[in-house]
């Protein structure tokens, strides 16, 4: 290994679900303030006009629903669903729901994110993921969701992690983002870091599944991507 650190060509999978009740509280309680109000500032730039509409919203990988409380209050006029395999983080999601007051408009559902989703809670005006690429095991999953899903007229917003090139790089990010956050949020930092698609990979991943085109990728500095369209 060179002084710039291993390089990191192929993702290391991570598991699919937050189930340690100590890591999942951890997370939950964890201040994502600025990164999430820049990721709903994103979304309401890249889909003019979505504050003013009334719109079914789906939330895959809800979690902690900190997002989704955020995408509530910045659309008046939406209904939310929240999706998420996992019973605990979705259990501090509820709590957020419940406390922000926002029980008649935001319902989370425990379940994966699949194909199986269009007949469950779809149809959807827009669909929403924050951070729920990297933890799939099969990043199809996801599209195939986006798509059943959608119908015509449908907008995606999907942020995520983009893999750095080394080792170095990831050590960097996480001293300078997860600084003073505790070592259970440090290592999870560093795992999804590791485990997250570059765009190009999320690209083929688009192709495979018919959506390059209608859904387009963005790098965003200095460690995100975003997948957004209308389909």
């Amino acid at each position: 290994m060179g002084e710039d650190g291993e390089r990191l060509d192929q993702r290391i999978p991570e598991p699919e679900l937050m189930e340690d009740p100590a890591q999942a509280a951890a997370y939950a309680a964890a201040d994502f303030a600025a990164a999430h109000d820049a990721l709903v500032r994103d979304l309401l730039d890249r889909h003019p006009g979505v504050r003013d509409r009334r719109l079914r919203v789906v939330d895959l990988g809800c979690g902690p629903a900190d997002v989704t409380v955020r995408l509530a209050r910045a659309l008046p006029g939406a209904t939310i669903a929240g999706v998420d395999a996992g019973p605990a983080m979705l259990g501090h999601g509820r709590d957020r729901v419940r406390d922000a007051h926002l029980a008649e408009r935001v319902v989370l559902h425990l379940a994966r994110v699949d194909a199986a989703l269009g007949a469950s809670i779809g149809p959807a005006d827009l669909v929403v993921s924050n951070s729920l690429l990297h933890h799939l095991r099969d990043p199809g999953d996801l599209w195939a969701a986006v798509a059943a899903l959608a119908v015509p007229g449908t907008l995606v917003h999907v942020a995520d992690l983009s893999r750095p090139v080394t080792s170095a790089e990831v050590d960097d990010l996480v001293a300078r983002e997860a600084a003073g956050e505790p070592e259970v949020l440090r290592e999870d930092f560093r795992r999804s870091l590791r485990a997250a698609y570059r765009p190009a990979e999320v690209e083929d991943q688009l192709r495979r599944a018919g959506l390059l085109g209608a859904l387009h990728v963005t790098a965003v500095p200095d460690r995100h991507l975003v997948v957004w369209g209308q389909l």
